[in-house]
């Protein structure tokens, strides 16, 4: 089960920019405004923001790239980026509309036993609202 720890109960630090989530960037801008065109709802939005880093953004290790990116512009110019980056992007993209979004960090082992070391996954936890969660 995982336990989520809130470092803060101020929902405005969700909606932070910062140099990491850089949603006021040209690219980013131009992105949300062709992302949620047909979206009426934060709930629609959410989905679409998750589905397009899903399937848009390559992850860096699957498709054997070398490029570091960090920044969301530069996930989003170079389509590609480990966890952590495209949380920066996911985050980027709702942060944009208003919509508070954080992070949360998995430590999983690489292989099957402990023994074989351990690696921190990045994803997101998202501010739904109209359940207030």
């Amino acid at each position: 089960m995982v336990k989520l720890i809130l470092e803060t109960s101020n929902l405005i630090d969700y909606l932070a920019e910062d140099h990491n989530i850089d949603f006021n960037h040209l690219v980013i801008r131009e992105k949300v405004k062709e992302l949620y065109q047909e979206c009426e709802s934060d709930i629609s939005k959410i989905k679409k923001a998750y589905e397009f880093v899903r399937d848009e953004i390559a992850h860096s290790w699957d498709i054997g790239s070398t490029r570091i990116t960090k920044r969301a512009s530069e996930v989003l110019v170079y389509k590609e980026g480990i966890c952590y980056a495209k949380s920066n992007l996911f985050a980027a993209l709702l942060r944009a509309v208003n919509i508070p979004t954080g992070f949360c960090y998995q430590r999983l082992t690489i292989g099957n036993a402990p023994e074989t070391g351990y690696c921190i996954h990045a994803l997101n936890a998202v501010y739904l609202s109209e359940f207030h969660k």
